[in-house]
């Protein structure tokens, strides 16, 4: 399983997602609402929860998507699918500390979360580079 946002799809997107998906058979993409955005970046995606959902979609490995839960942080997207592992980009650090903080409460059950290598990080960047 995987979290982001996933706005304007770009290189590193397609990277992180096919290191996530040779991790397992299967790979669920939760894909954060428009709302969450909004609270987390202090601004709404460019693209729809709907259009980053669809392209998501069209990535090869990518056998579920969904999005992600309506409250920051309730992780109930977990509770849900019970993954065996949480792919997390090299910049997720804060959802990284989260998730682990709730596995050691006991809130969240033991998950194995690995980070992905970030596909190369002076080139390519969210804010740098789409690929529609």
């Amino acid at each position: 399983m995987v979290f982001g946002v996933f706005d304007r799809l770009h290189h590193g997107h397609i990277s992180f997602l096919e290191q996530a998906a040779g991790l397992g058979d299967e790979l669920i993409v939760a894909v954060a609402r428009d709302s969450i955005v909004q609270e987390l970046k202090k601004k709404r995606p460019i693209d729809s929860q709907d259009m980053r959902m669809s392209r998501i979609a069209g990535v090869e490995g990518v056998t579920h998507v969904m999005l992600g839960d309506h409250e920051l942080s309730s992780w109930n997207v977990i509770a849900m699918y019970k993954p065996d592992i949480i792919c997390l980009g090299y910049d997720q650090h804060w959802i990284k500390q989260d998730i682990e903080d709730r596995i050691i409460k006991g809130s969240l059950p033991q998950i194995k979360i690995l980070i992905a290598h970030a596909h190369e990080p002076n080139t390519f960047h969210s804010s740098l580079l789409s690929l529609t």
